[in-house]
């Protein structure tokens, strides 16, 4: 803006506003010319686009974000999915010892969607996997069964005189017999079973 004492302005303009006889008035009048008024607006309307261009350039900078985070959550969504299939892709690499190559590169290529017309179709592919999911529940089986017939011998029940509460545990009878704590642990153990406390 010009050389306007905006200060100047303002002290005049509260005298005149309280002036009962005319003369700070006759001050303001001549200190508010045409020029300082057109000068004033001028000031005000660059103030206005300067404030109307910086609204605009945060407007710009948020939608600019909002696509900048669209974008992102786009690639973390695909690369979770890439990252999934490179996982089943390990998977399958892994496993090529156990089963059949044929049937790995035939997995591979259909997790990745490439055409294989150089391999016959298979009657059933998943033979090899089959088989070996029937090992794997064979051997389950056998496992439950070994813990099945684990059996857990108790110590003889004792008389609850000379025992503390938390030396023994109560018989569930009407006798009022305890089994030895240490002893009953033991026992425990002895059948191969983990004790805690």
């Amino acid at each position: 803006m010009s050389n306007i004492d905006k200060q100047v302005l303002r002290e005049a303009a509260e005298r005149a506003i309280h002036d009962d006889w005319g003369y700070d008035t006759d001050i303001f009048h001549e200190q508010v010319t045409p020029s300082v008024v057109l000068a004033l607006l001028d000031e005000n309307l660059q103030l206005q686009r300067e404030k109307d261009a910086i609204e605009a350039v945060a407007l710009a900078m948020r939608d600019d974000m909002r696509q900048a985070r669209e974008q992102l959550e786009a690639a973390e969504r695909s690369m979770a999915e890439q990252s999934a299939i490179v996982a089943a892709a390990e998977k399958l690499v892994r496993c090529k010892g156990r089963y059949h190559s044929e049937l790995n590169y035939r997995a591979l290529a259909k997790l990745f969607g490439v055409i294989t017309p150089d391999l016959p179709p298979l009657v059933h592919e998943n033979v090899h996997y089959a088989e070996a999911v029937e090992v794997e529940i064979s051997a389950l089986r056998q496992r439950i069964q070994e813990l099945e017939a684990r059996v857990i011998v108790l110590p003889q029940r004792l008389s609850p005189e000379g025992y503390h509460i938390d030396e023994a545990y109560m018989v569930d009878d009407t006798e009022g017999e305890y089994l030895d704590r240490d002893a009953v642990i033991d026992a425990i153990r002895a059948a191969g079973i983990k004790v805690k406390g």
